[in-house]
């Protein structure tokens, strides 16, 4: 077993191992690290505990002290540096006419390097624009490309539901969702439906995935012929939530009956049909 800390760079960012050594800081405290972009200033996510050797990966980096008023203040101006540098990164981008949009910028905590992250539809050029902003900071410059989703991770909003986005208040990794997902749930695969502000599939549609492919190991599909306690037919309707099963007879004149999925037997699973069109057409929302 070792002692280990858990730190955060970013509010909802991933949380990152160090041993605690002789310190003994509290959740929320601030620290004082070195990372592999140099000395940084995180936040405490995970206060000192044992954890068994098979699940850390070592060797673990010492947090270097407990953040003191002068770290705070250091952080401070880091803040107002950060504010400084993205209003004449933008001036320079403009006098470039580079077609790139500066998201955020990154101070590191002993000032050695700023980062300035940026989306872009295509590849940019930017070597000249590196060079006009080192001569201007006298630190090291580096420019980092994201994608749209970690664009609406640093800059926060209201999604479609009213609330905050997941990815800026909880979710410390974007996890894989699919169009797949879309369809199991029922949902209109409208792309306005189906994609949050990011233009991305929402990263909701992730969280009941596993109750409705459980649900449908057991569920006949939409077609499939089924025999009932009152007659053999065809499967129009399912409600997985509800567990209620819509069937409509073999003579079509007769209408349909729902009935719960314990009373309705498989005899022959229907083929699921997909539009190969629509589903082109819908797979960029799955890209990040």
């Amino acid at each position: 077993m070792t002692e280990i800390i858990g730190v955060r760079f970013k509010e909802n960012g991933k949380i990152y191992w160090f041993s605690p050594g002789d310190m003994k800081p509290r959740e929320g405290d601030k620290v004082i690290v070195e990372t592999a972009r140099g000395v940084e200033c995180g936040e405490v996510a995970a206060a000192p505990h044992m954890e068994e050797d098979s699940r850390i990966v070592s060797p673990l980096k010492t947090i270097i002290r407990i953040a003191t008023e002068k770290d705070l203040r250091t952080v401070e101006q880091n803040r107002q540096k950060e504010k400084n540098a993205a209003k004449i990164c933008e001036e320079k981008i403009l006098a470039h006419g580079l077609d790139m949009k500066l998201v955020d910028v990154e101070c590191t905590f002993d000032n050695n390097k700023l980062l300035f992250y940026f989306t872009a539809d295509n590849r940019v050029d930017f070597r000249e624009l590196v060079k006009d902003l080192a001569s201007v900071f006298r630190t090291r410059i580096e420019l980092r490309q994201i994608g749209v989703r970690d664009e609406a991770k640093m800059l926060g909003g209201l999604g479609v539901c009213g609330r905050p986005f997941c990815c800026k208040t909880f979710l410390t990794d974007f996890q894989p969702v699919s169009i797949k997902m879309a369809k199991d749930q029922g949902l209109s695969l409208n792309p306005t439906k189906i994609s949050g502000t990011c233009g991305r599939l929402m990263c909701c549609l992730k969280y009941e995935q596993d109750f409705y492919e459980q649900e449908y190991r057991s569920t006949p599909k939409v077609g499939s012929y089924v025999n009932t306690p009152q007659f053999k037919g065809y499967v129009e309707e399912v409600n997985l939530i509800t567990g209620k099963i819509k069937v409509k007879p073999e003579r079509s004149d007769d209408p349909s009956v729902i009935f719960d999925k314990a009373d309705v037997t498989l005899i022959k699973e229907a083929r699921t049909k997909v539009d190969k069109e629509e589903m082109k057409a819908l797979k960029k929302l799955e890209e990040k």
